[in-house]
């Protein structure tokens, strides 16, 4: 019997309460709550809707990884803030399996491999209320970076 795959935990993002609604390879669907993660004027703070983007973004890359082997980190983030929310937010992102399939042949072949995603955040209702734009590198264990 095979060893169960190493989970990434940040117990920083555990705290906000954000859970998973769906997860498969290349694919993460999360929600961040609005309580503990309300600000003064009890609507969403604005580090929630980061902490989502992040996480919902780097969830299809660590799903394809061999983590005996390769490790995600976040190379940049950006959140585009559309409209104040007082509700629970969700968001999804996904990979392509060709997009799987290149982000493996260059773990494969460099040691080192990445993506953008673009992440709709959306309210309770349904509307648009932030968009993410988070960069995610997926790297080897060995990997040194050329100079």
């Amino acid at each position: 019997m095979s060893e169960p795959k190493k989970k990434y935990r940040v117990p920083f993002v555990e705290r906000t309460g954000m859970t998973r609604i769906e997860e498969r390879r290349g694919y993460s669907k999360l929600l961040m709550p609005l309580e503990p993660n309300a600000n003064h004027v009890d609507v969403m703070y604005l580090g929630a809707f980061c902490v989502l983007a992040e996480a919902v973004a780097a969830g299809p890359g660590i799903s394809i990884l061999d983590t005996e082997k390769y490790f995600p980190i976040i190379k940049d983030i950006a959140v585009d803030f559309h409209r104040m929310v007082a509700s629970d937010v969700t968001a999804e992102y996904g990979l392509s399996d060709e997009e799987i399939d290149a982000l493996l042949a260059d773990l494969e072949r460099k040691g080192s491999a990445g993506y953008t995603a673009d992440v709709p955040m959306y309210d309770a209702d349904g509307q648009l209320a932030a968009t993410g734009r988070v960069t995610v590198k997926l790297l080897s264990h060995n990997w040194t970076p050329k100079s």
